[in-house]
């Protein structure tokens, strides 16, 4: 007997924090509404009189039509919508609401691998039903579980099924075999594809090719010389289609990061009480996260952003994994050391990475904190 067919889907919801706020504010419904940046939680205002920095997580459809996108800095978006509504968000909302519409749809097929708060892979290959009631059927349990709507796009695998649920928003459904791939997916432009980043995109643009059906043409010769053997070989596969990543069921995560993006650029002399505050803050709540997810990580990183927007990493392994604040805080300080920074700051991170779920006591760290360069601790 041959094994079922994949037959993986990818759910993602309908603009969700925005769509969550319009449950609990219903006279929002209509409207263009931005979720971003900092306020009181539920105080509501117009995106015009926003001052400051940030970012915008979400917005709601009518907003997106007005020029705004995820991901686009508040004052840019505040010129492009003045008249919009802005919200600053509530995660622990919008967890419960995750959490409804996971267990929805787990109860009709339960092999899920949870990809963020708002998407999720499902594996259908061994659930029986057509592919479309099945889509038909999770999308009326999560409407019946939360109040909101879904794009659910099926394919044979888990690149093209991403690819499939953005193409019918919202509260679409797309489903797509092999033999559709050139009609329906080579048009598209290569930055769909999850893994071709902005940096490859405009590489690939500056080589005259733009949509996923130019890049199929490339020969793997070509795309090895331009993008090395490993990213060519990914570039080459996406582009037709091929991905045999199986949907896990359980996955463990590969970083832990907070970041703040400072109101004013801060200067590390000048401010050096905020950036020691903010520091220290960052480094507790990267503590609190790995502890809330049971693992320990070995690298310690961290992030700065300069205000021309030039961004800086800079990591150091630990000989041992740790989630205690102050080993976390005095491995991240020496990052700091290392990345010598003398210029304001528009935003701090920090970063752990190499996760593990054995702990295992390691030598004691030296103390370190944040400072400028050529000073001492």
């Amino acid at each position: 007997m041959h094994p079922p067919q994949r037959r993986i889907a990818h759910l993602d919801m309908d603009a969700f924090y925005a769509s969550v706020e319009r449950l609990h504010r219903p006279e929002l419904a209509g409207l263009p509404l931005v979720i971003g940046g900092r306020a009181p939680a539920g105080e509501l205002r117009r995106l015009g009189a926003y001052t400051g920095r940030g970012v915008v997580t979400t917005a709601t459809y009518e907003a997106r039509a007005l020029g705004v996108t995820s991901g686009m800095g508040l004052m840019q978006a505040a010129r492009r919508a003045p008249d919009a509504l802005l919200l600053a968000p509530d995660f622990e909302a919008y967890r419960a609401v995750s959490r409804r519409f996971k267990a929805a749809v787990a109860g009709i097929a339960p092999c899920i691998e949870d990809r963020g708060i708002d998407e999720i892979f499902i594996d259908l290959s061994a659930v029986p039903g057509a592919s479309a009631d099945l889509a038909q059927r999770i999308k009326a349990a999560v409407w019946q579980a939360t109040g909101l709507t879904c794009s659910i796009g099926i394919a044979p695998n888990r690149l093209l099924a991403k690819l499939c649920s953005d193409l019918d928003k919202p509260d679409g459904l797309t489903l797509l075999t092999a033999r559709e791939i050139p009609d329906r997916i080579h048009p598209l432009p290569v930055g769909k594809v999850n893994g071709i980043g902005p940096k490859a995109t405009q590489r690939l643009a500056q080589l005259g090719v733009h949509t996923l059906g130019e890049l199929a043409a490339c020969a793997p010769q070509w795309l090895h010389r331009h993008f090395g053997t490993r990213y060519g070989d990914f570039l080459r596969r996406a582009a037709h289609g091929i991905d045999d990543t199986p949907v896990l069921t359980r996955t463990d995560p590969r970083s832990v990061s907070r970041e703040t993006t400072f109101e004013r650029d801060l200067h590390p002399c000048h401010d050096r009480q905020q950036l020691n505050r903010t520091f220290a803050h960052l480094c507790r709540r990267v503590a609190v996260d790995l502890e809330r997810k049971g693992v320990w990580g070995r690298t310690i990183g961290v992030k700065l952003r300069y205000p021309d927007f030039r961004t800086l990493t800079r990591d150091l392994t630990l000989p041992e994994p740790t989630r205690d604040p102050q080993r976390i805080r005095r491995a991240a300080g020496e990052c700091l050391r290392r990345a010598a920074p003398g210029e304001r700051l528009r935003l701090l991170g920090v970063r752990v990475s190499g996760l593990t779920r054995t702990p295992r006591t390691g030598p004691r760290q030296l103390e370190l904190d944040w400072t400028p360069s050529g000073e001492a601790a």
